[in-house]
């Protein structure tokens, strides 16, 4: 699944327990007819992939839905989900770098035939 929207905002890696879980946050705003302003947590060493995107950027984010059970003292359940983001990548044309040269340094093809042979394969 896909979260595509323009970055809100973006957490501070946090660390929890003695194993040192790690965890950030991105809220993404949709482009929908009513925005929604979703949270993804990127978790341990992905949380490293947030450190090149920075508030305004449009992107795609490869998610996964989690959710747990928990019984709390009282002997209930309660049921909680989290979206879990393993991918982000950049949708802003302005910030996509160019590899390209301009094309104005190509010359044109001279002599181009449909006579020419068709030895291909395939």
């Amino acid at each position: 699944m896909e979260v595509i929207g323009k970055i809100k905002l973006i957490g501070e890696v946090q660390t929890f327990g003695a194993n040192g879980f790690r965890k950030r946050d991105v809220v993404v705003t949709t482009d929908d007819q009513y925005p929604q302003m979703i949270s993804v947590e990127f978790h341990q060493d992905k949380t490293d992939l947030l450190n090149n995107y920075k508030v305004g950027q449009d992107v795609k984010i490869s998610i996964n839905l989690r959710g747990r059970e928990w019984i709390n003292p009282q002997g209930e359940a309660k049921y909680f989900n989290s979206i879990v983001g393993w991918r982000i990548e950049n949708l802003s044309q302005q910030d996509a770098p160019s590899n390209l040269p301009p094309v104005d340094q190509f010359e044109p093809a001279s002599k181009v035939s449909d006579e020419e042979p068709d030895d291909l394969p395939f």
